[in-house]
């Protein structure tokens, strides 16, 4: 057998690590488009953009599970979350902080995600049930105060911790 066949025998084989696997990347040019830090500024205003962007697939797909299938409000807010969330961190981390890949950054996001998700969905099925309404208004004013507490922990935790790990 070559000794590029058989794993963990032949030159190199001290440098093979575990590690864990890397998300789903966008694409980019290179590294010549990473920056260290990006200005505050900038990085709130494509915050914004991206986390607008990623709210809408969120409410979108909550409404259609909760409205349209009629789904339990909590159900139809947590996966509309996980598609958000998703959406959310694969621009953000490319284009609203510009950092590289990290293994750290990317199990540091996803504890951060789980706590947000908590107060995300914890918030929007509390309202929700204080509302002891089907309408589709509070439904979205209740929407709208849970993805904006969730918006605020996720840029200060994002921004001043997470992509400044290496």
């Amino acid at each position: 057998m070559p000794e590029s066949a058989n794993p963990g025998h032949g030159p190199g084989a001290s440098e093979h690590h575990r590690h864990i696997p890397a998300p789903v990347e966008l694409p980019i040019d290179g590294p010549e488009e990473m920056a260290d830090d990006v200005d505050l500024t900038t990085a709130m205003v494509r915050f914004v953009i991206t986390g607008a962007g990623s709210a809408v697939l969120d409410f979108g797909l909550t409404m259609l599970l909760q409205y349209g299938l009629g789904w339990d409000p909590a159900y139809a807010k947590a996966l509309g979350f996980v598609l958000g969330t998703t959406t959310a961190y694969l621009i953000n981390r490319r284009w609203t902080f510009r950092a590289e890949p990290s293994a750290a950054r990317f199990v540091a996001v996803i504890v951060l995600y789980l706590a947000t998700f908590a107060v995300q969905v914890g918030i929007y099925t509390a309202l929700e049930h204080l509302w002891a309404t089907d309408d589709k208004l509070m439904s979205a004013v209740s929407f709208v105060i849970a993805q904006g507490t969730a918006t605020v922990i996720n840029f200060v935790v994002q921004r001043v911790v997470i992509f400044k790990l290496r």
